[in-house]
């Protein structure tokens, strides 16, 4: 499996305030990354898989609407996890 605990684990850790930290906002929105690179490579080679593109689209939107939320309650917050993740606005 890709994602598993032991990752998880060390996203959380690296993104958020602590390993158990999974509820922040920086922490599920660098798991949403993690995530999407993953489909994304999987769709490169897998072009014709339409549920991997609809569930990659679904957490595309997810991740935007994170990024929203954060961005209207800390923009500092936002703009550091911009950074780090290296997303583009």
């Amino acid at each position: 499996m890709y994602l598993d605990s032991e990752k998880k684990k060390e996203i959380f850790e690296k993104y958020g305030q602590s390993s158990s930290d999974t509820g922040s906002a920086e922490s599920q929105i660098a798991l949403f990354t993690y995530r999407i690179a993953h489909m994304t490579e999987h769709l490169k080679k897998n072009p014709k898989d339409y549920n991997t593109s609809r569930a990659l689209k679904i957490l595309v939107g997810k991740r935007r609407g994170m990024l929203d939320y954060l961005g209207k309650k800390d923009i500092e917050r936002y703009r550091a996890i911009l950074q780090e993740l290296g997303i583009r606005r």
